[in-house]
Parts: structure tokens; C-alpha cells; sequence
């Protein structure tokens, strides 16, 4: 199947897709400040400049794009019907890093939770994670 967008187009597109500050990592912001906890953002300090740190608590969350994280869900499945090859490698890399972050972050007594873009579409369930996460 070919792409549906000429390869500028495409090109464009994919270079418009952010990596902070994303809607999803916005609503997860959003819900923990209504909560009352006060964090940091992307602490290049920490492997994996986590989305939401909350040093007090020694406690990160990370907001994770389904399609960019592989994750199992219908928007994690998808796959690019073009330069597929690359695609593969590139979001298999980002879950390998990911893997590696996490376990540097444990051993530097940090405690993860990880929320799917996907997850954010029903609040409800996230603010009971979240509540359970950060106590």
C-alpha cells in the first residue's frame, strides 16, 4: 500500500509531532497539579528526561505515545505502510531506551509509573492510578 501524502508532505507531518508538552502529558499534568502535588518537567538530569518528576516524593511518571512506544493497544499496532523497515527500528529503539531508562531510574531508588496516551482518553481510571501511585 502506498502513502496517501506525497514524501514532503509526509516529511512535514512527521516533523510537527512533538516530543514535549504533548496533549496526553498536558491532561496527566493537569490531573496531578489538581491533586495538589507540585512537580518538575523533563529533568535532563535523569535518564530518560522523565515527562512529570516529583523529587519530594522520589517518585517519576512518564507519558508515553502509544504508536511511538509500541504499546499493545489498536493505536500501538499500527504499522507505517511505507519505509517500514525504518519505522521498526526506529520505535523498537525507543522501547529498548525506555527499558534502559527505567532500570537506571530504579537503581537510583526512583519509583516509575508509565501512562499510555491511550489510558488518557478515560480519566477516570488514570486519576485512580495516579491516586494509588502517589499515595
Amino acid at each position: 500500500m502506498t502513502d496517501v501524502h506525497t514524501a514532503t508532505i509526509r516529511s512535514y507531518n512527521m516533523s510537527r509531532i512533538r516530543n514535549k508538552n504533548t496533549k496526553p502529558e498536558i491532561i496527566i499534568r493537569s490531573i496531578v497539579h489538581r491533586m495538589g502535588f507540585r512537580y518538575g518537567l523533563h529533568n535532563n538530569k535523569l535518564p530518560g528526561k522523565p515527562d512529570i518528576v516529583l523529587s519530594r516524593l522520589k517518585k517519576i511518571i512518564f507519558v508515553h505515545g502509544c504508536f511511538w512506544h509500541i504499546h499493545k493497544c489498536k493505536y500501538g499496532r499500527v504499522r507505517p505502510a511505507t519505509n517500514t523497515k525504518f519505522w521498526q527500528t526506529k520505535r523498537q529503539g525507543n522501547v529498548d531506551r525506555d527499558k534502559r531508562n527505567i532500570k537506571e531510574l530504579k537503581k537510583l531508588g526512583w519509583k516509575i509509573l508509565v501512562i499510555w496516551e491511550c489510558q488518557t482518553k478515560k480519566p477516570e481510571k488514570v486519576i485512580k492510578r495516579i491516586k494509588k501511585f502517589l499515595g
